[in-house]
This record gives C-alpha cells, sequence and structure tokens, in this order.
C-alpha cells in the first residue's frame, strides 16, 4: 500500500513545515521539542556519525548541514521519507488493513519509529478499545513530559485508524 492523501495531511498537520529562523531566506532548520534539530516536515537531522543533531550548540552544524530550503524540497524529501515507513509498516503488519489504517500507521510510525506493541494488538486482532487506547496513551512523551500536541496527534491517528 501507499500513504494517501489524507496520511501525508495528517503528518503535515503535526509535524508542520519546520523554519527555525524566518529572518533567513528560505527554509531553516529549528528544533523540535526533545531538542533534535529538524527540517521540512519534521526530518530529525544527523551528525556524520548518524547520531542525532541535538540541542543549541549544533545549531551552526544544522544551518551548514540543511538540505530543505524550500517548500518543493520539504515536500520531495517526506515523499522519500514516508516510503521508508510504508516498509516498516508493510513488514510489521501480518493482517490487511484498510487506507485508513494504513495512513494512520505510516504517521504513527514516522513520528515515534514503530512500536512492536501497536503491531502485535493489529496483528492479533485485539478489540477496538484495547487497540484505541493503547493508540492514544502511548508515546505522548517527550523526555518524560506529557506534550498536548502528541496527545491530539494520537487521538487523531486513532480516530483515523478507526475511521
Amino acid at each position: 500500500m501507499k500513504t494517501s492523501e489524507k496520511g501525508f495531511d495528517l503528518i503535515k498537520k503535526f509535524e508542520s513545515l519546520h523554519d527555525g529562523d524566518l529572518k533567513k531566506i528560505g527554509l531553516q532548520p529549528k528544533m523540535d521539542p526533545r531538542g533534535i534539530w529538524t527540517e521540512g516536515w519534521g526530518r530529525a537531522m544527523r551528525d556524520s556519525k548518524g547520531n542525532f543533531l541535538k540541542g543549541e550548540k549544533n545549531k551552526d552544524i544544522a544551518e551548514k548541514s540543511a538540505t530543505i530550503h524550500t517548500l518543493d524540497d520539504a515536500n520531495k524529501a517526506l515523499s522519500h521519507d514516508v516510503g521508508i515507513f510504508e516498509l516498516i509498516v508493510t513488514r510489521k503488519l501480518k493482517v490487511s488493513v484498510n487506507q485508513n489504517q494504513f495512513d494512520a500507521l505510516v504517521s504513527h510510525t514516522y513520528n515515534t519509529g514503530g512500536s512492536s506493541t501497536l503491531f502485535d494488538l493489529i496483528n492479533k486482532k485485539a478489540s477496538k478499545n484495547e487497540i484505541y487506547k493503547w493508540f492514544t496513551e502511548r508515546y505522548i512523551t517527550s523526555e518524560g513530559v506529557v506534550l498536548n500536541g502528541l496527545i491530539r496527534r494520537r487521538k487523531a491517528e486513532a480516530d483515523l485508524f478507526f475511521s
């Protein structure tokens, strides 16, 4: 399966287009709530060793290594990245899902990296209540702090999954 426009819209809604310095021309990296530098539609930036670029001390490195400067760049990068998460979702699913369910799982995996527990619940055909509760009560914190944006995102993903 491929992510539909509804799935892309959900990701874009919660990632928002990252522009850390509005005084500069083009899109600039910005830090997410965990302090990880991101660009475009929430693409995490990494150093040459593959580690997340994190913290204000890495601002210059993030700005110099940024590859996303326009909306077109951001959309192309998102399409590429979503393709990777589609493969993860496809590989973890052992049961058939509909388009909305697939889109919700791609959004969730894009944001969290994926949860074996969530896929286990879906694969064993757990009850709607059990899956909905799991969706809305997990992955809602960052650095131990509950974030309202993550609560809203998890609810939107669960609602899409069951629509």
